[in-house]
């Protein structure tokens, strides 16, 4: 029954076939690409830092800006 209404509307109404399609596909790819990027060697960039680092040392205000 599922079949045929997907036959049908692959024929009559491209577009509701091509959403079925795209819809059964993503959690394959969910799943899928992890796992092949894994298999291949591809390593996760490092994370970019949510703060900037303080230098160690006494930090002196600056001065000469008085309004």
């Amino acid at each position: 029954m599922v079949f045929q209404y997907l036959r049908r509307s692959a024929r009559e109404s491209p577009y509701i076939f091509t959403s079925f399609v795209v819809a059964a596909i993503g959690p394959v790819l969910v799943v899928g690409v992890p796992a092949v990027r894994k298999s291949q060697g591809y390593v996760s960039p490092a994370r970019i830092p949510d703060t900037y680092p303080l230098p160690q040392r006494a930090r002196n205000p600056p001065s000469g800006y008085e309004d």
